[in-house]
Formats: structure tokens, C-alpha cells, sequence
């Protein structure tokens, strides 16, 4: 039967996503038998969890750790029969890489083996043999650099040989896959920086480095700095538990890194096999290789080494469903999970924009800063900001000049988190009731608000907005001053803001480059590390609670506020698609089906853990849809006009910002139709609820 639109837009490949498995088999020590009976079996049980690619240690076939006995030609020839067995029985399960000794031209060679669909596909010998310390391998082994363009026969079948393979999938043209070798990735220039230059997106190390105190933690940077320097996904597989331990021991340590991230790892010093499953996004990887121009210079610097390499296809395996992911989304891009990276980010973040405040107010010649108070998160977070830079400068906070400015629909509880909060920071703190000015605007206007009609439009609304930025600005005029930007990166993707003399203008915007959900969790940083006394901590944990509001149109009847994400939709969705369609470029379709795994069930996502309370939240399919939708026309069709305006700010987070002098230039005049034909190519019409 054919797919539903839903179905296939549940499958991995639709999204050109694909499932690695790094494996740990139990090896024995020289029973080449046993040991292929190890692969097969982790095969298979690759293939039931509808794995893509399965990676095996280093002379995984033989056993790593067996010296002269790689020298026997007994033990040789079972391998090559084993190769055999190994290569018919292979036609139902996934593509493999694995580790053999294999005999050529009088030498033998350390060699990973490309095996998928019943036939063996390509033999790269391993380019680099430690010989130093407790390592001989040149003692068995002959070096493989330099070696391409050759060919091998093995187990009956002659198949390419050389450091110049890449295995491209059939099905998938960016699964591309370069193949190195334990001591290859140790080296000053590995060949899988070659291998990703030539245009593959999955490296593979098979390795049997031996454990010492730290080479785990070694091991882990190695992979990560090759998969963010190569822009690519690393995949290393180490031998464990059954290699011989006359003189070392082994830990069975393998991972998976995409673009510096640690996507999977294993369990080490496990006597059980292992399994590690990790899906890769070879769309966001090729995606960042596309905007980076210093991979693609590099290219050209070192010959276009694509030129240099053969490729070779092979077949990926089938799968009737392979819909569940095998890799952590977050829910908060920009915000981390690990509680110590949360905080080394946080403290970042916050020093950036005081430093950049700072800065600015260094480089004018005025002697306050202005910051309109409302009692919200932004005004709040900004004013927080500027009482650490007034500390920097050794000036007193009184240099700050607070003012908060009462409407039509300031709630009490608002206007008092204000006044508490800028007595508590020691600030100079005024209040301006801007309701008799808007009145006589509206009047001058002929509103029908002026003659008691409860009419609270987008008029009614701005008048106060633009009133209140119009009092800040001639507030600096007259007191010497500059106007403290309060609006944050989220408001301005949206166009949630007032154009010209609005918040969207200030002097400096200092939350400009700062997201909305990531405001939350460094005011609650603030809190938790003390950066200010008791009574300013008190007071910024209530505002945490306080419901976001612009507050611009008075209460209904039965009292209930205007309400920001009923009109723009939740923060935590609107930031995930900003940060998944704006920084990595991806369609709408994947982002919905990201934030779908994300945010489906309570259980699912992943979210920082000193904050379970962000936990509590899920959204189906259909909201996603709905307010992606509603982003993806704010985003690309209203609102470029005003950060095509916007003032300076600070850039604060490296999955980017919107100012047009930095990360995103953009037409004024554009529209949404392409991103919303694309999901709805997806999902079906907007109005279909059927999914």
C-alpha cells in the first residue's frame, strides 16, 4: 500500500536522516571463527533496529591484540574464508565496515572492509602504523598511505584497494562515507580530512586503541574536533572486552560526533556486546558545509581532492519503519541540557552584553542610561544587565535612569515587580502615566476609543507603544543619556514589536542578539548564582512566574489579560523554528517533524535538567503545524522590514542573530510562499487536521 503523507513524513530517509550503529562486539583472541560469528550476530541486530551502517573495531576479525600471530598464514587464510562467510550472509543485513588483516602482494595490510548487499565493495588499508611506545604494527603490518588506485583480491572477489575510496549509498546521494583507521585520526593531517574535502559526511574510525588513564577523554576531543573541523558526522568504534590483555586492557569506547556535538556514546568496560545507535542529519551537514566558505576554500587549497578519489556505491537496506530517532533533540536550542555547559553559557552570554553595554556607553558622551521598566522579562533582563555594567564602570546605579510608564492595561502586579525591582538594584527610578497623552493622540486621531467605544486595535496598541519609546528618547535628550534597547532576538523574528519610534528602536539594543526562552534561564542563572542580593532575587523569581503580556489591551470581562503567546504562539516553538530554519537553513517539513520528536510527550526532547519544570509541556502535530505556519509567514513576509532597521546589539549566540550588518540579510519585500508550499507539500493544507 502506498505511504500517507503522515507516514512518510514520519521516516527518517524522508528527512535525510540516517542510523548509525558503532559496534563492540566480545572478541576472542585469535578464533577468527567466533569473532565472525560476533559480527553477524551484532549485524543482525543492527538490521532489527533498522540501522543504516553498523562500524566495527580495527582487526576485529582476527583480533587486534595478537602480535606475531598475524603472521601465521593458518590464521590468514580462516580470515579471508571468514571475509567470505561473512560477505554471503550479508545481503539482508546493513552496509558494514570491518577490521581484517588481508594478505597483498606479499605484505599484509591493517584493513577496514566495505561490505553491503552480498558483495564486498572496497578494502582501505589503514594509512599511518604506530610503532612507539607499546605499539609495533610495522613489526606485522605494511603502511597504506599513499596507496590508490589499486586493486585486491579477497575471498574470491577483486574489488578496489587504496586510501582513495569513498562508499556513496545508492538511495542517499549525501551519504557519503570515508573509512580511516585507530592511529589515522591521531595524526597531524588524518585522511578523513581529505575524505570530507572530497564531499563525505561520515567519517568512520575503526579502532583498537588500548585504555590508559585520560585517552578516553583524548579519544572523545579527537572525535569531536575532526567532526566540527570536517563539518561532518564522526563515527569511532574501539575494541573491548576479549582482546588479549598480556600487556594492555581495553575499554570498548565508542561514540558518534555531528559537527562537534556528542550525539551517542557508549558504555565502557562492558562485558556484554554493544550496540551504540546514533541518526545522523546529513542535511544539516550539508546545509553548514554550504554556507561555510572556508571548507569549500579549503577544498581548492588542497587540489580539489574530490578529484582524487573513487567512489563506490553501495545499497541501503530497506526498512518497513524506521520512524523512532536515536539522537537527543532539544527542545531549547538555544539553551543547553548539560547543567555545567548551561552554565558556562550563561555566564557568556550574560558578560557579553555587558561588556558590549559597557562599551557602548564608553564611546558616548552621555552620563545616563534610559531603560523604560515595565515589570516584563525583557525590560527586566536589560535592566539587570545595565546595573552589572554600571558595577564594571565603578559607577554608581544610579547612572540608570528607570522609568515605567503605566497604560490602558498595566496590571498592578506588573507595575509592582517594577518600582520593587529598580529600588531594590538602587536605580534612579521615575514613573510617567502615559494614558492623558495617548488619549489626546487617540482624540487628535478621532479614534472611536476617544468617544468610549472599546475599540483595541493595532492603533489603540501602538500609540502607547510608540508614546512610551517617544518619552525615552526625549528622556535622553534631556538628561544627557541613551536609550537602552529592551527587545529580544525572538520579538524581532516575529516582528513582535513597534516599527520606528517603538521598542523596536533604541540606542543600543542590548537583548537584540538574546532569544526569549534563553532571557528566562539567565535571569533564573542570576538568580541561582547570586548575582544580585535576596530582595532583587525575590523579585526577578516572580517575574519568571509572571504571565507574558505586552499589556497593551485591558481585560475582558471575566479578567483575562492579553496574552503575547496566544497571539505569536509559544516562545519555546517560535525559537525552535528560528534557530532550526534560520541558522541551519532547513525546511519547514524537517523543522516540524524536529520539534514534533521534541515536543510530542512529556517523555521525549531533552531539556535542561536543573530546570524540570521545562519538562511539563507538549504540543502535537497539529500545533506545531499551526503556529510554524503562522512563524514562517511573520518571519520570512512581515517583519524584515524592522530588523532591516534595527539598531546596534551585541551578537550573542553562535547559532546566529538577525542584524543585517551580521548573520541575515534579507529582502524587505519577501514572502513565505515557498517554505509554506514546502509543508504543505508535507503535511497537507493548512486547514487539514487529519494528521
Amino acid at each position: 500500500m502506498p505511504l500517507t503523507s503522515f507516514e512518510r513524513f514520519l521516516r527518517l530517509r524522508s528527512h535525510d536522516m540516517v542510523r548509525l550503529a558503532a559496534a563492540t562486539p566480545n572478541g576472542s583472541v585469535g578464533d577468527v571463527a567466533a569473532n565472525a560469528d560476533q559480527i553477524l550476530m551484532l549485524a543482525r541486530r543492527a538490521a532489527d533496529r533498522a540501522a543504516d551502517l553498523v562500524l566495527f573495531p580495527e582487526l576485529c576479525l582476527s583480533s587486534y591484540a595478537i602480535d606475531d600471530l598475524h603472521l601465521q598464514d593458518v590464521l590468514l587464510q580462516r580470515v579471508e574464508e571468514e571475509i567470505g562467510r561473512i560477505v554471503g550472509d550479508s545481503e539482508a543485513l546493513p552496509a558494514m565496515v570491518i577490521g581484517a588483516p588481508v594478505r597483498r602482494g606479499g605484505q599484509i595490510y591493517n584493513c577496514a572492509l566495505m561490505i553491503a548487499g552480498g558483495r564486498l565493495l572496497g578494502v582501505v588499508p589503514k594509512s599511518f602504523l604506530p610503532n612507539y611506545r607499546e605499539y609495533y604494527e610495522k613489526r606485522w603490518f605494511a603502511p597504506g598511505a599513499g596507496i590508490i588506485g589499486q586493486e585486491i583480491d579477497v575471498a574470491g572477489a577483486c574489488v578496489p584497494f587504496g586510501t582513495d575510496l569513498l562508499f556513496v549509498a545508492q538511495e542517499m546521494r549525501d551519504f557519503i562515507v570515508h573509512v580511516e583507521i585507530c592511529e589515522d585520526y591521531w595524526a597531524p593531517l588524518p585522511p578523513s580530512t581529505m575524505g570530507a574535502l572530497a564531499g563525505a559526511l561520515v567519517l568512520c574510525n575503526l579502532s583498537a586503541s588500548n585504555i590508559t588513564i585520560g585517552k578516553a577523554r583524548d579519544r572523545k576531543l579527537l572525535s569531536a574536533s575532526q567532526s566540527a573541523r570536517c563539518i561532518a558526522a564522526y563515527a569511532y568504534s574501539a575494541a573491548g572486552a576479549g582482546e588479549s590483555t598480556t600487556d594492555l586492557a581495553w575499554d570498548g569506547q565508542a561514540m558518534v560526533h555531528e559537527m562537534g556535538e556528542l550525539v551517542a556514546q557508549s558504555t565502557r568496560f562492558d562485558d556484554t556486546p554493544e550496540l551504540l545507535f546514533a541518526d545522523i542529519d546529513l542535511q544539516r551537514l550539508r546545509l553548514e558545509r554550504m554556507r561555510n566558505g572556508t571548507f569549500n576554500d579549503s577544498r581548492m587549497a588542497a587540489g580539489q581532492p574530490d578529484r582524487c578519489f573513487r567512489r563506490i556505491g553501495f545499497p541501503l537496506k530497506t526498512y518497513e519503519d524506521d520512524r523512532e530517532l536515536h539522537r537527543a533533540i532539544r527542545r531549547f536550542p538555544f539553551v543547553p541540557a548539560d547543567p555545567l555547559q548551561l552554565d558556562a553559557d550563561c555566564y557568556e552570554a550574560f558578560n557579553i552584553q555587558v561588556e558590549g553595554l559597557v562599551t557602548r556607553y564608553r564611546a558616548t558622551a552621555g552620563r545616563h542610561l534610559v531603560i523604560g521598566i515595565s515589570g516584563g522579562l525583557d525590560s527586566t533582563h536589560a535592566l539587570i544587565v545595565a546595573a552589572k555594567a554600571c558595577d564594571r564602570m565603578s559607577l554608581p546605579r544610579s547612572t540608570i535612569l528607570g522609568y515605567t510608564m503605566p497604560g490602558f492595561a498595566t496590571s498592578e502586579r506588573t507595575k509592582d515587580n517594577a518600582w520593587s525591582l529598580m529600588r531594590a538594584l538602587g536605580i534612579t527610578a521615575e514613573e510617567i502615566d502615559i494614558r492623558p497623552a495617548a488619549r489626546q493622540m487617540l482624540t487628535d486621531m478621532q479614534h472611536p476609543f476617544a468617544h468610549g467605544e472599546p475599540v483595541y486595535d493595532v492603533t489603540f496598541e501602538n500609540v502607547q507603544a510608540g508614546l512610551r519609546t517617544d518619552y525615552l528618547f526625549r528622556l535622553a535628550n534631556h538628561h544627557g543619556g541613551f536609550v537602552v534597547g529592551t527587545g529580544d532576538l525572538s520579538e524581532m523574528a516575529l516582528g513582535w514589536c513597534t516599527y520606528g519610534v517603538g521598542d523596536q528602536m533604541s540606542h543600543y539594543a542590548v537583548n537584540s542578539g538574546v532569544p526569549k526562552t534563553l532571557i528566562q534561564f539567565l535571569i533564573r542563572w542570576c538568580i541561582a548564582t547570586n548575582q544580585f542580593d535576596a530582595a532583587a532575587a525575590r523579585i526577578l523569581g516572580d517575574i519568571l512566574n509572571t504571565e507574558i503580556s505586552p499589556e497593551l489591551v485591558p481585560a475582558d470581562a471575566q479578567g483575562g489579560m492579553q496574552r503575547t503567546e496566544d497571539r505569536v504562539g509559544p516562545y519555546a516553538l517560535n525559537d525552535f523554528f528560528l534557530h532550526h530554519i534560520v541558522r541551519q537553513g532547513l525546511p519547514p517539513s524537517k523543522v516540524a517533524f524536529l520539534a514534533w520528536h521534541a515536543w510530542r510527550d512529556k517523555t521525549k526532547g531533552e531539556w535542561p535538567a536543573a530546570y524540570p519544570e521545562t519538562a511539563k509541556v507538549s504540543y502535537d502535530l497539529p500545533t506545531i503545524r499551526h503556529w510554524l505556519d503562522n512563524f514562517l509567514h511573520r518571519f520570512f513576509t512581515i517583519s524584515q522590514f524592522k530588523r532591516s532597521a534595527m539598531p546596534n546589539g551585541p551578537k550573542i549566540s553562535s547559532a546566529g542573530a538577525l542584524s543585517p550588518r551580521g548573520d541575515w540579510r534579507a529582502p524587505s519585500d519577501g514572502n513565505a510562499r515557498v517554505w509554506l508550499d514546502e509543508l504543505a507539500q508535507a503535511l497537507g493544507p493548512a486547514s487539514d487536521r487529519a494528521v
